[in-house]
């Protein structure tokens, strides 16, 4: 397995932004993930779930926004944070023209890509992973943020932890049931919006991972079955 770092142009503009793509020997799937708000595409997290998936035979590009790239703070307007989503999807089918593509990430990434996704339902993608989906601002619950979601009409799976003060599951929840069968849920018990458990939890945020990571080959495999 070998990760290799690539470059694509993002839109019309000079941007260029960064990728990494790692590529299993026998894998048939690839996981096209944005990273979140506040931290980049190697970020220990996102880094963590790529090793995991690799080790399960499923490939993963990940990608940086030009804000990320330029080491800016503040995240690029929602038209330069999708038209980058976009072109992080045609890289990937440049680079891997063979494996099925799934897309979404962590928070804002997945966010953006399931906006982009309600935009053009010709994107040649089998599904929408999210890692936390952002669904309010911390601790102010609201669903404005899943409006556009029953727009999409390809699979969609959404990772989220009992504990994310951006996501209340009592919020979230009826929203991923008025979505089914397109839509499910994995809950991460104890898990914050980074998937942090407490110190008392009876699993380790490494078994957390791994649970994370076999629930996206679960859902792939059903994903397979489907097409």
């Amino acid at each position: 397995m070998k990760q290799r770092t690539i470059h694509f142009q993002v839109g019309e503009s000079d941007r260029h932004v960064t990728g990494l793509l790692v590529r299993p020997k026998h894998a048939t799937l690839l996981y096209v993930m944005g990273h979140g708000a506040g931290a980049g595409m190697r970020h220990a997290f996102l880094q963590s779930i790529a090793n995991l998936l690799a080790d399960r035979d499923v490939a993963t590009l990940r990608y940086q926004f030009p804000y990320m790239e330029s080491g800016r703070r503040s995240p690029d307007s929602p038209r330069v944070l999708e038209e980058t989503v976009a072109a992080a999807i045609t890289k990937a089918v440049r680079e891997a023209p063979d494996l099925a593509l799934v897309a979404g990430g962590k928070s804002l990434g997945g966010r953006i890509t399931s906006m982009v996704a309600a935009k053009d339902p010709a994107l040649p993608l089998k599904g929408l992973v999210f890692l936390g989906y952002p669904l309010h601002a911390p601790n102010k619950p609201a669903t404005k943020r899943a409006e556009h979601l029953s727009r999409i009409q390809i699979p969609m799976l959404f990772l989220q932890g009992t504990r994310d003060s951006l996501a209340h599951l009592d919020l979230l929840e009826p929203i991923v049931d008025r979505l089914a069968p397109r839509a499910t849920m994995h809950v991460v018990e104890g898990g914050d919006h980074s998937f942090n458990v407490p110190k008392r939890s009876e699993k380790t945020e490494e078994q957390v991972l791994r649970e994370m990571a076999d629930a996206v080959v679960e859902w792939g495999k059903e994903l397979g079955a489907r097409s």
